[in-house]
C-alpha cells in the first residue's frame, strides 16, 4: 500500500532497534503518567515478546520506519508513531490497512491519553467498557474500543 512518499509493509526482524525506539519515543510523552522507568521495563517486552510474535505493519516514510500497528488478531496491541512524523495521517493509514485485513478492530487506549483516546473516536471507534486497572493491576484506566468495517 502506498501513498505518496509513503508505503505499509510487513514487519522484518531487522526493523526491531528502530520500532522499538519509535515505540520508546512516542509512549514517553503520550504515556508520561506511568512513568519512565516502568515504559523502560516494558520496552523489553516489547523488544522480546511483543513484535517478534505479533502481526505487525510498518509505515515506511521517506525509506525509514515512521510508525508501526501490531495486531493480535483483530487486537490493536499497539500502534505508534514516530514523534517526528505524527501529524501526517500516518496513524489514520495503518488503522486503516489493518481495518482492510480483519475487518474490524478492537484496542484498548489509557483513558489519561487523551489525545489518543480523541484520535481512536475520530476514527469511529466504540467505547464498549472501562477498566479501571491496567494489565498490571496497577491503576490507570483503560477503555475498550470497537471499530467495525462500514
Amino acid at each position: 500500500m502506498k501513498k505518496m512518499d509513503l508505503m505499509i509493509r510487513a514487519y522484518r526482524a531487522a526493523d526491531l532497534e528502530e520500532l522499538s525506539a519509535i515505540w520508546f519515543e512516542a509512549s514517553i510523552t503520550a504515556h508520561a503518567f506511568v512513568g519512565e522507568a516502568r515504559l523502560r521495563e516494558q520496552r523489553l517486552l516489547i523488544e522480546t515478546v511483543y513484535l517478534p510474535n505479533a502481526e505487525t505493519w510498518v509505515a515506511i516514510r521517506d525509506g525509514e520506519p515512521a510508525g508501526f500497528v501490531s495486531l493480535l488478531d483483530d487486537f490493536i496491541g499497539g500502534l505508534f508513531v514516530s514523534p517526528r512524523h505524527q501529524g501526517a495521517g500516518i496513524g489514520r493509514l495503518l488503522v486503516s490497512h489493518a481495518l482492510q485485513l480483519k475487518g474490524q478492530l478492537r484496542l484498548e487506549v489509557y483513558t489519561a491519553n487523551s489525545q489518543a483516546y480523541a484520535f481512536y473516536e475520530n476514527l469511529g471507534f466504540e467505547e464498549q467498557s472501562r477498566r479501571s486497572e491496567d494489565d498490571e493491576g496497577l491503576p490507570f484506566e483503560n477503555a475498550q474500543m470497537l471499530l467495525k468495517q462500514r
